[in-house]
């Protein structure tokens, strides 16, 4: 018998290109040694509940009678649900073609595409259209249906920040795409430089590339910056010029930790900046309920937003999401949860606030214990997480380490990283997985560990770097990159 079809020399060569490090290596040690019965902290991925974050209760209330509508014909319902919730039930309900279990529009459920459109309109003050709101099983469908439209081959270039989620990188290769990198500037807390976005094109076009679009990630992931209405300006100016499509990837935009640069979206902005450039740049959005305070990742609900993007173009979306007949009907109720809030005076409300404000303003606490943390450790320095979930902090590896590395057959901060874990359950993702600056090394940690863990949890990091630095230090220094 000769090769099979899924015999590995033989499969697709894009699918063995593909890497997405946060399931990677790491991942996979940790789970083994939790399978030996080592205690790991995972926080290589940015999953709140896995790590403790409660739900927030006016939501699952609704879900639950959703899924069990028999509950709402019990006399006894309103003694175990609050009435807003039983009401909030009885709307998707109404909503749907026969319940949970029945497939939906494949654009997701045209109330809740309503409900989308209308949050967009109060948060940029802008008019929204439900036709141009596609609902997807968690942000993550949406960017891959929206790259597999754009890239028709390895002779396109999308342009991705790096450090990047590598989302775009495994996706792009799985398209046979071309990832155009632009670098972010990590002595400027991560700001993007307009210069070196119009070198990378050149660079890529010198390639024999066409540059088709590009990425913001705002907040972003895993450097945690938030971009200001200047930047998006420059940007939004920049992909006129260039003639590239934005993809907005702005799922942590609850998640702001600090009140200078409040997060501001992309579709604001272009409608602020008035024609010919509001009418010309495509854009599209993409948001989620995996992450803010509502963290339901495991749900998959989540959405994007089209705009200046022709009615053909937007037809041919919806043959593609058609494939998968429809978006998971549970998470598109999660989605209109999201967007259309309980009000004041709401039985609800109340708690509503209590548990959202006070898990925004833990995550607040600990992004700056951990930020202060690194900053404490030898030979690391951390910008301030100003958003988004994730601290990513520059390891400045002596010599002798990335030596050692080299021996065992690993990239100096996968190196590092497996230390880390092997010494003390933290499991991290190394910065080589999101791309980064030669000879420059980092980890990726969330923010998302219980805040009464996090004193421990920094202290047990900062014994192991800093025994580790004096290993393999022998007197050397290194200045700050």
């Amino acid at each position: 018998m000769g090769i099979k079809a899924l015999d590995y020399e033989s499969l697709n060569e894009n699918v063995k290109k593909v890497q997405y490090a946060v399931r990677g290596e790491l991942y996979l040690r940790a789970s083994e040694l939790q399978k030996e019965g080592k205690k790991i902290i995972f926080t290589n991925v940015g999953n709140p509940h896995a790590l403790g974050q409660k739900p927030l209760t006016f939501p699952r209330q609704v879900v639950a009678l959703c899924q069990a509508p028999f509950l709402l014909d019990d006399p006894n319902v309103g003694l175990l649900f609050p009435a807003d919730a039983i009401a909030r039930a009885k709307h998707y309900l109404s909503l749907t073609s026969g319940g949970l279990g029945a497939y939906s529009d494949s654009r997701g459920i045209p109330g809740i595409r309503k409900e989308v459109a209308e949050f967009i309109e109060r948060r940029d003050g802008y008019p929204s259209d439900p036709e141009l709101i596609f609902l997807t099983d968690g942000a993550s469908k949406g960017v891959m249906q929206t790259l597999n439209c754009i890239i028709r081959g390895e002779g396109d270039g999308i342009l991705v920040p790096v450090p990047q989620y590598p989302l775009y990188s495994a996706t792009i290769s799985l398209l046979g795409g071309s990832l155009v990198p632009y670098y972010l500037e990590e002595t400027a807390n991560w700001g993007l430089d307009i210069n070196d976005l119009r070198q990378s094109v050149a660079q890529a076009r010198m390639k024999g590339i066409t540059v088709r679009a590009m990425v913001i990630i705002n907040p972003g992931n895993p450097t945690g910056q938030c971009l200001s209405e200047a930047n998006l300006r420059e940007i939004l100016t920049f992909c006129y010029r260039e003639n590239l499509v934005l993809l907005g990837d702005e799922v942590y935009q609850q998640n702001v930790y600090q009140d200078e640069r409040p997060f501001i979206s992309s579709r604001k902005v272009l409608m602020d900046m008035g024609p010919p450039i509001s009418k010309e740049v495509q854009l599209i959005s993409f948001h989620t309920v995996s992450k803010g305070y509502w963290g339901e990742c495991g749900q998959r609900g989540g959405y994007f937003e089209m705009t200046n993007i022709p009615p053909q173009t937007v037809d041919e979306i919806y043959k593609i999401a058609s494939i998968a007949l429809s978006p998971n009907v549970p998470a598109q109720i999660f989605m209109g949860l999201m967007v259309n809030p309980l009000k004041p005076g709401d039985i609800s409300y109340e708690q509503f606030v209590r548990e959202s404000q006070g898990i925004l303003q833990s995550l607040r606490r600990r992004a700056r214990i951990m930020t202060d943390g690194f900053n404490s450790c030898k030979n690391v320095v951390c910008n301030f997480t100003e958003g988004a979930m994730y601290s990513f902090p520059q390891i400045r590896l002596p010599p002798k380490a990335i030596e050692a590395a080299k021996k065992a057959g690993k990239v100096p901060d996968v190196f590092y990283c497996l230390k880390l874990l092997e010494a003390t359950g933290i499991s991290t993702v190394p910065g080589s997985g999101f791309g980064q600056k030669e000879g420059v090394f980092h980890l990726r940690t969330t923010i998302l560990p219980a805040e009464e863990d996090m004193p421990a949890i920094m202290s047990s990091f900062k014994k192991f770097n800093d025994e580790f630095m004096e290993q393999y230090e022998d007197n050397w220094s290194h200045s700050r990159m």
